[in-house]
Order: structure tokens, then sequence, then C-alpha cells
């Protein structure tokens, strides 16, 4: 049975990516802040039994460490790192910055996928995929950006980009890859209810780019639909 690890699992694209990969028989180790008052996680989990909480939070990097200890001896085919902030306020754009949440933006989007990576290398080299899979966004683009703003969340998603085409480049004479991906703009709580595709759309053709990935696309940033993305 294949093993997939997935950070905010308890809402939006993380609830989505546990429902597919339970629904088709993976083993699912679900992370979130409060697995407790994740309602529909719990729902999730009660009907299969492939489903594992665990409480995460990833800002916290010593519960990233714990968790990494706790699952020592469970090779994973699939870490993705989903788990993300926006930042970004109305009122607080350049010249009314809070630089102490940009930090923690980049903290959760940057620095926190990086950690993971690091502490579960590991039980990775155990999986048969050796795949760590990072959803980023368009908006970390920077040929792509024509309409500036959002500057701690666009900082954020770069930098992630950035680091992870290192790893893939540091990471491949272990056979491990790295992919990046772009969901798409979803009909979700930080999307906003005026995203062009749904959950189960963005969910879908990102499962569908993980399971044709191939060692030589190691550190490629790619649309759901599997179209390669600006950098």
């Amino acid at each position: 049975m294949s093993t997939v690890l997935i950070t905010g699992a308890n809402r939006g694209l993380g609830l989505e990516f546990v429902r597919q990969y339970a629904a088709e028989g993976w083993q699912v180790i679900a992370a979130c802040r409060q697995p407790s008052q994740a309602i529909e996680l719990n729902k999730l989990a009660q009907s299969y039994p492939g489903i594992q909480l665990e409480t995460l939070d990833v800002a916290e990097f010593e519960q990233i460490d714990a968790l990494a200890k706790k699952l020592a001896d469970q090779p994973i085919d699939v870490l993705i790192n989903n788990a993300g902030i926006y930042g970004d306020e109305r009122g607080h754009g350049f010249g009314q910055l809070d630089y102490q949440v940009w930090t923690k933006t980049l903290t959760v989007n940057t620095q926190a996928p990086v950690k993971m990576a690091e502490a579960f290398l590991p039980q990775i080299k155990q999986g048969k995929n050796k795949l760590i899979v990072t959803v980023s966004s368009l908006m970390g683009s920077i040929a792509d950006n024509g309409s500036g703003g959002s500057l701690l969340y666009r900082s954020s998603k770069s930098a992630v980009n950035s680091v992870m085409k290192s790893l893939a480049i540091d990471l491949k004479d272990q056979a491990i890859g790295t992919l990046i991906l772009h969901p798409g703009w979803v009909r979700t709580d930080m999307g906003g209810p005026n995203g062009l595709i749904d959950v189960e759309e963005s969910v879908t053709g990102m499962r569908q780019v993980i399971a044709g990935f191939l060692l030589a696309q190691t550190g490629t940033f790619v649309k759901y639909d599997g179209a390669v993305a600006p950098w």
C-alpha cells in the first residue's frame, strides 16, 4: 500500500487530497493543527480506515521533528506540502507592511516545506515514489507578475519555488524528486468564491501530474492541468 503525507489536511485542497487518495486505497497521513476540530476530515477518517490523523502546526518546527520521530519507521511515498497562508491584508500593502506577518508567511509557506523535506527525508528514501510535492502558486512566478501587490504571498511562493528547485538538484542523486504545483485559481477559503475551478478539479489534475512524475522532471513548476508554469 502506498503512503502519502499531507499537511494542511483539514480543509480546501488538503482535505480533497485526503479524500481522493483515501478513495484510491492509499494510506493517508493527514496532518493539521487541530484535527479534533476538523469535522469534515474526521468524517472522512470514519469512512476510510486508511486515514491517520496527526496534529501538526508546520510553523512550529519542533512539532515537525516530533512527528518525524513518531513516524520514523513509516515509509512515505509522496510528501505533499499543502499547508499555507496568504498573509496579505487590505490596508497593509507597501507603506504599511506588517513585517511580523510577513515573517510568519515566509515561515509557513517557504521554510516549513523545506523543514518537512529535511525531517522526513529518511522516510521518503524508504518510499517507492520518493517524491516531495509542494503546492505553490502562479503568484510566485516573477515572469507572470503583471499586477503587483500581494508582496507577502508572492515573495513566499517565489522563495519556495527557488528552494525546491535547489532541492531537486541536491537530491537527484538519491533518486528523490521535487515537484512544484500551481493548483489553479480554486474556490477555497483562500482563493475566494470567484475562483475558476473547484477543489475536485484542481486536485484531480494535480494527482494526475503526481502520478505521471518522472525523475527527469524534478524541480519543474507545473500547473494542475500538466502545463509548465512560467518562472
